[in-house]
Parts: C-alpha cells; sequence; structure tokens
C-alpha cells in the first residue's frame, strides 16, 4: 500500500501557461509530496539541460501508449520469451541503469534518481525489469510512477536487444488485465522508437480529461503491494 507523503508546499501555475516547449515553471524541490502533486497536475520533473535546475513540463501535445494499441511484432514475440519479467526486485539497479551518463541525452541527475528511490520506498514508483533467462542478468526495464489508473513512464534501458521491449509488453499487458479501458499510460513525448510501439499523440485537455478518469481509478494488482 502507498504511503501519501506530506503535502507539497509549492502551488504549481496551470499547465495552459506552458510555454512553446511545455515548461510550466522552474524550481521547486523533489520532495514526494512535490513530485506526485505534479503528476496529478499532468506535470512532471526533467532539467531544461543536463545538469541544468528542475523544470517542471507539460508538453502539448503528449505522449502516451493506448493499453489495447500496442504493437509487438512476430520478432518480438519471440524476444519477449526469452526473459523473466519481475516488478519491483530490482529498482534502484534499473535507475541506475537509465541514468549512465554514456547513454544519448542522459538527463537523470544524482538528485533525480534519489527522489524516485524515495517514491519507490513509499509506494509510488516502481520498476518492471526483464531479467535473461540465459544469463540471469538484469538485462533490460524501465520504470515510472503509478497513481492510481495512472502509470507515468520515466526512462527506459536495455542491456540485450529487446529488453526493454519485453518490460514494456509486461507493462501494458499488466495495466490491462482487469480490462479497465480508462486506464493511461503516459510516455510524455512521441518518439520515432514509442511510435513504432503504437505510441500516439494526443491534445493536453484531452490529456487532462484521460488523467482525471484515470486517477479515480483503484491501481493494477501487479503495484498494490
Amino acid at each position: 500500500m502507498a504511503v501519501e507523503p506530506p503535502a507539497t508546499s509549492w502551488a504549481f501555475p496551470p499547465v495552459d501557461t506552458a510555454d512553446e516547449h511545455g515548461v510550466v515553471g522552474i524550481g521547486a524541490d523533489l520532495e514526494p509530496g512535490t513530485i506526485l502533486a505534479a503528476y496529478r497536475h499532468a506535470l512532471f520533473p526533467m532539467p531544461v539541460q543536463s545538469g541544468g535546475p528542475t523544470a517542471w513540463w507539460s508538453p502539448d501535445p503528449r505522449g502516451i501508449i493506448p493499453i489495447d494499441r500496442l504493437r509487438v511484432s512476430r520478432s518480438l514475440q519471440r524476444s519477449v520469451r526469452r526473459f523473466d519479467i519481475r516488478v519491483d526486485t530490482a529498482f534502484a539497479a534499473v535507475v541506475d541503469a537509465c541514468a549512465d551518463p554514456r547513454r544519448p541525452h542522459a538527463w537523470i541527475s544524482t538528485d533525480i534518481a534519489a527522489a524516485y528511490l524515495r517514491l519507490h520506498e513509499l509506494g509510488w514508483a516502481h520498476s518492471v525489469e526483464a531479467w535473461s533467462q540465459e544469463s540471469g542478468a538484469l538485462a533490460g526495464g524501465l520504470y515510472g510512477v503509478a497513481i492510481g489508473g495512472l502509470f507515468a513512464g520515466e526512462s527506459m534501458f536495455h542491456h540485450e536487444t529487446d529488453a526493454s521491449k519485453a518490460a514494456l509488453v509486461a507493462l501494458v499487458g499488466m495495466l490491462a488485465a482487469d480490462g479497465e479501458p480508462d486506464r493511461l499510460l503516459d510516455v510524455q513525448w512521441l518518439t520515432p522508437h514509442l511510435e513504432s510501439l503504437g505510441a500516439v499523440e494526443i491534445a493536453r485537455p484531452v490529456y487532462l480529461r484521460r488523467l482525471g478518469r484515470a486517477l479515480a481509478l483503484d491501481l493494477p494488482a501487479a503495484f498494490r503491494g
């Protein structure tokens, strides 16, 4: 059961005040209550540039993956069978791998990583991990924040081909397990990689309506602890 942290002392501006890049404001803190309030208001934290101050983003349009439209190719179906999927058994290791500064466009600072570890300890942030059946090693995974029917994906990594995709396939299966159509998988921005897997863009007003419905739901069973 997730533990609600103390409420944030910060007030976020309305998301429709975001600039052309989607930035609503810069500053505040990374306390659990602040981050959760942000997600509940359609925002998420990320530096404007690596090593810079934390900005609070609400892109328009917003990238999501409809849980009934994930594209799983035949080759990916075969790859998925090479991995064992686990939830929350190596959260810190997943975040560390996602934060590897050698990765292109690395943005996860030590402060960001520590903030999501605190959220994980409170039961709000989760990892979905793909473990190699051949070597037994952590081969890939993803992490994000689950609030009601929202799963806000933050980052993913792989050390073996298709390992992060296998984790994503598993995550979508967890979100779809109860047949609830209002669950929301937020991926922030549409990238060619995510688009190839079925991600789409929706306008901010549409996202806000979907977010409201999703937050009213119970957590998926996989993340109830």
